[in-house]
């Protein structure tokens, strides 16, 4: 074991440390389904000991969803619960809501097929998830809860607790929804930053880990054809994910405007070790990059 993991520095500050890159680290769902828990949230949500959830977390997987368990920062309350559905994709992005009384209700919860309409009335602000699932990583629950409490006590801002996100050694880390855009080592004004230009339609580029809608490789060529060309739209880009990419090769990104991109990505190792979650052991690790974004159809 790497001698900082044994003295307990967390994962967290030495991927800061090590200066990881955070692209191509976004969580891979173009659909998430939140839904607010107010009890404990165990190590696993699929392995929930409440089987109504347990059941809805199988379902959601089967059917191309991601699962969050989601609660207000610092605030248990009671009620109906809400349920919000989002499809990420650029042309479809939109958030929805539903209530339920509870997880016994969760098996009425229609989770549509890729493409179909979503459910419930339409979100018009942006959501922010923080991780905080302190039973996965201590780095969430320490700097993921610090950073929602903080972002609450600001106001105006619809920030959410969740629960594993993945990428703690980010944290705090969080999801901006409806666009899918994870954002790692936030403070809270790039939180704000982030969901500000979420509330345009654009995208904060600054600590951006990649859209959840791509693989890796498409999360890094995205994100180094908007560094290339300054492009803010979050609409504006669709990437020809190909999953023979996941380690790289070349990725096709076009806008709405017709111009296209060839993007090389490469993956390349790390400068150290460096555990991937406290009290892990420090493995290498491989980073994809961007190595050329080349304009495609002479525009």
């Amino acid at each position: 074991m790497d001698a900082a993991t044994e003295t307990g520095e967390r994962c967290a500050a030495l991927a800061r440390s090590l200066d990881e890159p955070l692209a191509a680290t976004a969580p891979v769902a173009p659909r998430w389904v939140c839904v607010e828990h107010r009890g404990a949230w165990p190590q696993s949500v699929e392995n929930h000991p409440d089987p109504t959830v347990a059941a809805f977390a199988a379902h959601a997987a089967a059917t191309g969803w991601r699962l969050l368990l989601v609660r207000r920062p610092g605030r248990r309350g009671d009620g109906p619960a809400r349920v919000y559905l989002t499809d990420t994709a650029p042309a479809t992005a939109r958030t929805t809501l539903l209530t339920v009384a509870g997880p016994s209700e969760l098996g009425d919860v229609v989770l549509p097929a890729a493409g179909a309409p979503l459910p419930g009335g339409t979100v018009t602000d942006p959501l922010l998830m923080v991780c905080t699932h302190g039973r996965r990583d201590r780095c969430c629950a320490l700097d993921g809860r610090a950073l929602a409490l903080g972002l609450m006590e600001l106001g105006g801002v619809d920030v959410w607790e969740c629960s594993h996100l993945g990428g703690h050694r980010f944290a705090p880390t969080a999801l901006v929804l409806p666009t899918g855009y994870a954002y790692g080592r936030l403070d809270p004004a790039a939180a704000v930053a982030a969901l500000k230009a979420a509330g345009s339609d654009e995208v904060e580029t600054a600590l951006c880990r990649g859209r959840s809608t791509w693989s890796p490789a498409g999360q890094v060529a995205e994100l180094a054809v908007r560094a290339a060309t300054g492009l803010r739209d979050a609409h504006a880009l669709e990437v020809a994910d190909d999953a023979r990419n996941a380690d790289g090769g070349t990725v096709v990104v076009s806008a709405r405007d017709g111009r296209r991109w060839a993007v090389d990505v490469a993956a390349a190792e790390g400068s150290a070790p460096r555990p991937a979650s406290c009290g892990a052991d420090a493995l290498p690790y491989t980073a994809l990059r961007a190595t050329e974004v080349r304009p495609l159809d002479g525009r």
